[in-house]
């Protein structure tokens, strides 16, 4: 039988309970002395303190009910167990089986998949440490000292946000560099300096026929040859793919391709055969170590009750930011800059996944999904978008994340950095009376300093940014999406929308170059006969 989502009594209920909750105040909401304590979670070293947020306990209990309503815990335990939760695809969703320890069970199609997860994994951390070590020759001898993933996607994304978040991990005698755009400019600037001789290409593509990485791919064989010959191919290129023919026809050794399997999303991909370059920055000791991250808050989502599971109650109060207080956007603030592309790794995370307008049952919906995910660190974003939040006409919850310990020993700064997190989610929900400006002396422009407040926020503090800590964040976010894809009833594994513009660019690239015109709108015949002139 089809659940409908609007149909619920829980849903019902939150109706009705939300025309009491938007007017309703933060500071109201304060009265209440153990407020705080009641609506904060922490598990697994993350804490999260939802006090903040335009809710208060009946809300939380409503929420949890709908969840129940929807087949919450059955569809994550059906997630665990290796279902196909992709139907539109046909495939299972499993990155959770990718930081599984070895003597776990997970299958798929009657075959126990983490054998083969933990044979790549050993692969993997074996050309690492010849990488690393140096034993690893190129073409002419020399060590490798230079890295270059190329992907788009996931295949990009995660890596990039995982070397920049865990730098400090890194081997410094290494450079590691990322190049995902089509355009030749991203390509030219991540090798500009590079010594052929000493640099390795990493080609991320499960098909090995993406358009833009492929592209990139040839052109960096094409850099490399012209200086090494056709001969070096084998020792400057590895693939991560699953198909063979593709990798072998582009010159590169089968021995050297590193698989992972149609049940990992790309933007799931990150503790994959993906994540190949942040193994060789880390080193596998680390990279295990963010595994055991993941696997923790997996094993946490999968086995704690609703109420004090903290990726379902950071879904359901998206839910209910989304669905009952019409936030149409979220802002991602973390206070730390070594997470400065967790908030463009999460954008691809959330809204590739749920930005969708259909049920799985293929009917449009009713209701918003996925609001818009964007976000800076602080304290750069205080001087950039803050003003927005704080006084602009939308309302636009946030997301605080911060670290107790610095990650270095300039032991002014963290402080600084932590008083600002704390000061912006305070001043968002409890803002800036007329009363007060005016006890401050203020006489002129009085309402231009006044802040509304009663902006929702949620705060997560982790002790320190380790590699575990980024499993934990990170496995935090994808069940979150999967919490909310689930009520929402849509699809969050497949990505339909990105595959319009590919087809139709490739109808247009050999117009451009000058073949006849097909059909097109009169816009798009213009543009193409203006650009070959």
């Amino acid at each position: 039988m089809v659940i409908r989502l609007t149909e619920t009594k829980a849903w019902k209920d939150l109706e009705s309970h939300a025309n009491q909750m938007k007017s309703a105040s933060i500071r109201e909401l304060f009265a209440n002395e153990g407020r705080a304590k009641a609506l904060s979670v922490e598990a697994e070293g993350v804490f999260a303190d939802f006090s903040k947020q335009r809710l208060n306990e009946e809300t939380i209990g409503l929420l949890v009910t709908l969840a129940r309503e929807m087949s919450v815990p059955a569809k994550i335990e059906a997630m665990f167990s290796g279902a196909e939760l992709n139907p539109t695809e046909g495939r299972a969703v499993l990155h959770v089986a990718l930081r599984a320890p070895s003597d776990a069970v997970i299958e798929v199609d009657g075959e126990n998949v983490i054998p083969g997860v933990h044979a790549v994994l050993a692969r993997m951390r074996d050309f690492s440490r010849r990488i690393r070590s140096g034993a690893w020759k190129g073409h002419t001898g020399k060590p490798i000292r230079n890295v270059v993933n190329i992907g788009i996607g996931g295949s990009d994304l995660g890596p990039v946000m995982a070397y920049e978040a865990l730098k400090h991990f890194s081997d410094r005698e290494l450079t590691f560099r990322f190049v995902s755009n089509v355009d030749a400019t991203d390509f030219y600037e991540a090798t500009y300096d590079l010594d052929p001789a000493e640099t390795l290409f990493i080609v991320a593509s499960k098909t090995f026929t993406t358009q833009e990485t492929m592209t990139n791919a040839q052109s960096a064989r094409r850099w490399l040859v012209q200086t090494l010959g056709e001969s070096a191919v084998d020792k400057h290129f590895v693939a991560l793919s699953t198909n063979r023919v593709g990798v072998e026809a582009f010159g590169i050794d089968p021995e050297n391709m590193f698989e992972f399997w149609d049940w990992v999303g790309g933007r799931y991909s990150m503790t994959s055969a993906i994540g190949l370059s942040t193994m060789i920055a880390i080193g596998p000791e680390n990279f295990d170590e963010m595994l055991g991250g993941f696997h923790a808050m997996d094993t946490h989502f999968r086995r704690t009750p609703l109420e004090e599971n903290l990726p379902v109650l950071m879904a359901l109060v998206g839910i209910w930011n989304t669905n009952f207080l019409d936030a149409k956007a979220q802002a991602i603030l973390p206070y730390e800059q070594y997470l400065k592309r967790f908030p463009a790794y999460l954008q691809q995370l959330v809204m590739e996944s749920n930005g969708k307008r259909v049920t799985l049952d293929g009917e449009a919906v009713d209701y918003r999904t996925c609001p818009v995910f964007f976000g800076e660190p602080g304290t750069n974003g205080q001087h950039s978008f803050y003003q927005l939040i704080h006084q602009g006409t939308e309302f636009i919850p946030c997301d605080f994340i911060g670290f107790l310990k610095p990650t270095h020993d300039f032991s002014n700064h963290h402080p600084q950095l932590l008083a600002n997190m704390l000061a912006q989610a305070e001043a968002l929900a409890f803002g800036k009376t007329e009363d007060e400006v005016r006890e401050e002396g203020v006489r002129q422009w009085v309402a231009h300093r006044v802040f509304e407040g009663n902006r929702g926020s949620t705060t997560i503090l982790l002790d320190e940014l380790t590699p575990a800590a980024l499993g934990k964040l990170v496995s935090l976010y994808e069940h979150m999406v999967f919490v909310q894809g689930v009520i929402w009833n849509i699809g969050s594994f497949d990505q339909w929308g990105v595959q319009l513009g590919k087809v139709l660019a490739s109808k247009i690239l050999p117009e451009l170059e000058g073949a006849p015109l097909g059909p097109h709108d009169a816009s798009t015949r213009a543009l193409i006969e203006r650009f070959r002139g």
